[in-house]
């Protein structure tokens, strides 16, 4: 075998020009099979980052039913589900893939929310300890909830920009009282979102798609929930996991955990799974058939590299009819003659791939660069593309090496 190889690179290299022209076709399918791959995992990537934000792998189980998120804001609080106990919880941070886990009960909308003569109309949370860290939330002025505040049920709050601009006209609301259903709450701090879990915004268009256009969001401890609300309700769940690649699985857990310890009753309650992972899966897969015909349109690049290789072999059988005739005349068997040209071909289409993957990393990085495309290099695809070019050697090599190995002696011999 390393003999065949070593004659194969010389008859490359013997005729060079020859062997580029016939590795074109190869080199330009590879490359553009790599350039395409890399700049699609690069964008779905994007998406990902984008909808989920750097590091804020969180999931939200919330309650549903009949399928569709349980609001209490209009529904009442249900009967027959359980609030979640701390056992429930310690269950929550065992499951493989959690970090950290959260509870929170929360209302889409709150009519009895006052400051001064101005009604709130926006969302409000009863967030426990862990509400902030997991979602990624910093006071940006003020204090946040302390230890002795959940102790001492003091009645603090916290809010985030949208309500200093619709409720405080922008001024500073820290040491200011809100009037939530009839009970003072003094607004002790705002948050925001870390810039480490911001999405990276680069158009008006993913502005409108990333932003939060909401009238804003309250938070009170939970343990003063209760106090405003006048009855414990059923939580919702935020689970931050170790990696986005654990997000749809820890989801399933945890939703089916939920259903299982806090739902008591026939009607059709259960826990789901919300996470932004599967947001951008769906925005990647809206795009999965162009990709893949684009795929195959560059494919058929291999697919004329491959009857070129099998045209210069079958011009290199006919150069070397007395070679083989000679070969066959002293011993060589026809098993010999056919692994030898199909080692000639598999060397050239290999090398041709390797071209290609070289050729087809810096198309990308350069298109990245000239298109601002964000790129990302899929090394499975790179050692595939290699494998497959050197199969097309072998699929379109085998014709004209067969030919070879059954050529007569004598014929060949008389050939020269």
């Amino acid at each position: 075998m390393t003999e065949n190889i070593r004659q194969a690179l010389q008859g490359i290299w013997g005729h060079k020009l020859r062997s580029l022209l016939t590795m074109l076709g190869i080199i330009i399918g590879i490359a553009a099979i790599i350039t395409i791959v890399s700049t699609i995992k690069g964008t779905n990537e994007q998406i990902k980052q984008n909808l989920i934000g750097a590091g804020n792998n969180v999931v939200t189980v919330v309650l549903n039913q009949d399928g569709y998120p349980y609001d209490m804001s209009w529904q009442g609080i249900p009967q027959g589900v359980d609030v979640i106990s701390q056992q429930t919880r310690e269950a929550l941070e065992e499951i493989s893939g959690v970090e950290k886990v959260a509870l929170f009960t929360q209302r889409s909308y709150s009519e009895n929310v006052f400051y001064r003569n101005t009604q709130f109309s926006g969302e409000m949370y009863g967030i426990d300890r862990n509400y902030l860290a997991v979602c990624g939330l910093q006071v940006k002025s003020g204090r946040g909830f302390t230890q002795s505040d959940f102790d001492n049920h003091r009645k603090v709050a916290l809010v985030n920009g949208n309500t200093v601009n619709t409720l405080f006209g922008g001024e500073s609301p820290v040491g200011k009282n809100l009037e939530i259903q009839g009970e003072v709450f003094t607004v002790v701090g705002v948050v925001a979102l870390s810039q480490e879990f911001a999405p990276t915004i680069s158009s008006l268009k993913e502005y409108w798609l990333y932003s939060d256009t909401s009238a804003g969001a309250v938070y009170l401890p939970d343990a003063l929930w209760p106090a405003a609300y006048q009855f414990d309700e059923p939580q919702n769940v935020a689970i931050k996991v170790k990696n986005t690649d654990v997000m749809a699985q820890v989801g399933q857990d945890a939703s089916e955990l939920l259903t299982r310890e806090q739902i008591r009753t026939s009607e059709k309650f259960d826990y789901r799974s919300q996470n932004m992972l599967e947001q951008a899966q769906q925005l990647q897969s809206m795009s999965q058939s162009t990709n893949m015909q684009l795929i195959w349109i560059a494919s058929i690049s291999l697919l004329v590299g491959g009857i070129g290789v099998m045209n210069i072999m079958l011009v290199s059988v006919t150069e070397r009819t007395a070679e083989i005739g000679l070969k066959k005349a002293i011993g060589a068997k026809k098993k010999r003659i056919l692994v030898q040209f199909l080692t000639e071909a598999s060397v050239l289409t290999g090398i041709g791939g390797l071209v290609g993957v070289i050729s087809g990393i810096g198309l990308a990085q350069l298109i990245s660069r000239m298109m601002q495309i964000p790129v990302a290099i899929d090394v499975p695809t790179i050692f595939i593309s290699v494998l497959f070019s050197t199969l097309i050697g072998l699929v379109f090599g085998l014709l004209p090496a067969m030919q070879a190995a059954n050529l007569n002696p004598i014929e060949a011999l008389r050939r020269d």
